[in-house]
């Protein structure tokens, strides 16, 4: 049959019969050496191969079927007379040489995405996509793209070399239009099939996620991640009773005096104390993972301001991001929500006016803003706090002048820090406190820098330290920042808290390895934060409560978050990618999947096994309590203080006139 395809070819479709051949083998190649990158991660030799590579080519050859719809469409209605002819024959050509090129390129692209995530293309490589300027810029910063590109040409032109004769003679064939048709409909019939008989939970075959990804395909996997990006919670997810879910939210959240109505977390939250009327800086840090902290194991001294400095103030050990992407943290620790599935509610529609940190800072008479070092328009940011009370300051917003060195994703540390101090000295000559929720870019690939400010040199590759380099200079400029502020009249009264956005990496293969999650959260004021660790394990969600309790600010509240602080406080921490949604609590990982999948993991082994439950396992209950609330109450509106207002108004109306008769 092979040899028929290339060599002797019968129709004129055998272009697409050849070039899908290619496609398959360049796919399978890419498994192998993926394969090979994950080998120590797999149990051994087992059925899990025949897993590996059939299901990968199930999921090859649907890819295929749907990138070559165009093209059997087009040589299905081209006459003889055109498809005969010279311009056609090197129209084909450039063609067949593109869409090799592109597959290479694809590639290519795949074992880089895998190298810094460990899995296939997904929603990342969707966000990757939608913001071109800063995902273009970032790959020509980080990778040798002006070498890849000729290689992968010179490659892609030796294999039209070679399938060169057997194209040419099947564009001398001649071929009726019944004949044609029934080809036609032989091809097309394939991806009918895929659309209909396959979807992503055909990849759940196994507990350990890289087998998993190892069956996939990237580039399906990308498109089906266009469908995916917002997931529907009562269809893939496993429901409870909202009436007890409810019952059961309520009393982990709020207490006593519980809201009427389902899932209404909404209190008063009143402290004790007279109020700090405080400056907060509260700085995300661009991937500042626990592990780079000498505190938490790391032996490279590469975080040597930090290593002192969390000496000095609240150091929370046992501390945890909620979610492996930028969108996520901000979500966490602006709302005190835990993740929903599917994209971040930081980038989806309808998310303005919800009960959020700057909030209760905006309310309290405060300088609310969102410093962030890139473009805002990157996640949806600036629309996300606009649209919840904050003045936004980003990139675009700073003069020539103040920008001293930038690079894909933003302005280096340096630059965000100063027009930080100078935004807080023009609040203290207002007289005006602030709250300032800072978000840097530097420890990012490609890891450019200014170059003379740490003894390692700024990027990737031979010449660059990477990853090490982003990491120590974030903690030369945060160094740099405390410096400058000591000298300022307002550093005094000032509250500043360090959080990391994400870990570094977030692949693992459990699909949520707890200890890629883990990040520190340190909270710095020398005349009113006394020098402690705190080991309760909590997570992002629970910022804006502990900060606003550390300021004895009473507020109206429906965070999900408590304050770590408190005697009643019962630790736990949630833990989510785009899918896998999970809840850490006495030694164990709980996570809901979609195809209605509960899973559980004991913490205390040192090899990661993931066991199937049911809901009446202990604990489920309070899992699908959060994150089932969680759903509901963002679909429903229920944290947006706008509509909560509005209702409180109604009731007090009705209240008044008694009902209509």
């Amino acid at each position: 049959m092979i040899n028929t395809i290339f060599k002797d070819p019968k129709t004129r479709f055998a272009m697409v019969f050849q070039l899908a051949m290619i496609a398959l083998a360049g796919f399978c190649f890419m498994r192998t050496v993926l394969l090979i990158w994950a080998w120590s991660y797999l149990d051994g030799p087992s059925f899990e191969w025949v897993y590996i590579f059939g299901q990968g080519l199930i999921y090859d050859i649907a890819f295929i079927s749907y990138f070559y719809i165009p093209l059997v469409l087009f040589f299905l209605v081209v006459p003889n007379k055109w498809f005969n002819g010279r311009i056609f024959k090197y129209l084909t050509l450039a063609v067949s040489f593109l869409i090799l090129s592109g597959l290479g390129f694809c590639l290519v692209s795949e074992w880089y995405f895998w190298s810094e995530f460990g899995v296939r293309f997904n929603f990342i490589s969707v966000d990757y996509l939608v913001y071109r300027r800063e995902v273009t810029d970032n790959i020509l910063q980080s990778y040798p793209v002006f070498w890849i590109l000729p290689v992968l040409f010179i490659i892609a032109g030796a294999v039209l070399y070679l399938i060169r004769p057997s194209l040419i003679r099947s564009l001398a064939i001649s071929e009726s239009f019944f004949k044609r048709l029934i080809t036609a409909g032989c091809l097309l019939l394939i991806p009918l099939i895929s659309f209909l008989m396959l979807n992503q939970s055909q990849r759940r075959f196994s507990d350990n996620n890289y087998i998993n990804e190892l069956a996939s395909n990237g580039p399906y996997q990308l498109f089906a991640a266009f469908r995916n990006n917002s997931l529907d919670y009562h269809q893939f997810y496993a429901i409870g009773n909202d009436n007890e879910l409810s019952e059961i939210l309520k009393d982990h959240v709020q207490g006593t005096e519980p809201d009427e109505g389902i899932y209404s977390i909404a209190r008063h939250v009143e402290e004790k104390g007279v109020q700090k009327r405080l400056n907060v800086m509260l700085i995300s840090v661009e991937s500042l993972s626990a592990k780079f902290l000498t505190r938490f194991g790391q032996e490279q001294n590469i975080t040597p301001f930090m290593d002192q400095w969390f000496k000095k103030g609240k150091l929370f050990t046992n501390f945890y991001a909620t979610g492996t992407r930028t969108a996520r943290g901000l979500e966490a620790i602006t709302l005190s929500i835990p993740p929903t599935p599917g994209r971040s509610i930081v980038k989806r529609p309808d998310n303005s006016k919800m009960f959020s940190l700057g909030k209760v800072f905006t309310d309290m008479g405060y300088d609310t803003a969102f410093l962030y070092g890139g473009r805002g328009f990157f996640d949806n940011m600036n629309a996300f706090f606009s649209g919840n009370g904050y003045r936004i300051v980003d990139q675009p917003r700073l003069s020539n002048r103040e920008v001293t060195f930038k690079n894909a994703w933003g302005v280096c540390d340096e630059d965000l820090y100063n027009r930080a101090i100078k935004e807080a000295g023009q609040d203290y000559d207002a007289q005006k406190p602030f709250f300032f929720h800072i978000m840097t870019t530097s420890n990012h690939q490609p890891f450019t820098f200014p170059k003379g400010k740490i003894d390692l040199a700024p990027g990737e590759g031979k010449t660059g330290s990477g990853r090490f380099g982003g990491v120590k200079y974030t903690d030369y400029a945060l160094g740099r920042l405390i410096k400058m502020a000591k000298q300022e009249p307002w550093f005094e009264d000032t509250l500043f808290v360090v959080v990391a956005d994400h870990c570094a990496a977030s692949s693992g293969k459990i699909g949520l390895p707890v200890k890629k999650y883990h990040i520190p959260l340190f909270i710095y004021s020398p005349k009113y934060i006394k020098t402690e660790e705190i080991h309760t394990l909590s997570s992002q969600i629970d910022i804006a409560p502990t900060l606003l309790s550390l300021l004895n600010i009473s507020y109206d509240s429906f965070f999900f978050g408590k304050n770590i602080l408190a005697p009643d406080f019962n630790g736990r921490a949630f833990i989510a990618n785009y899918q896998k949604l999970g809840l850490i609590k006495n030694n164990e990982l709980l996570f809901l999947s979609p195809g209605k999948g509960i899973n559980r993991v004991d913490l205390l082994l040192k090899k990661a096994v993931l066991e199937k439950v049911t809901p009446n396992y202990p604990g489920v209950m309070e899992l699908m309590s959060y994150y089932q609330g969680a759903d509901y109450v963002f679909t429903h509106r229920f944290n947006r203080w706008h509509d909560r207002q509005s209702q409180i108004a109604n009731k007090s109306e009705l209240s008044l006139t008694g009902p209509e008769i």
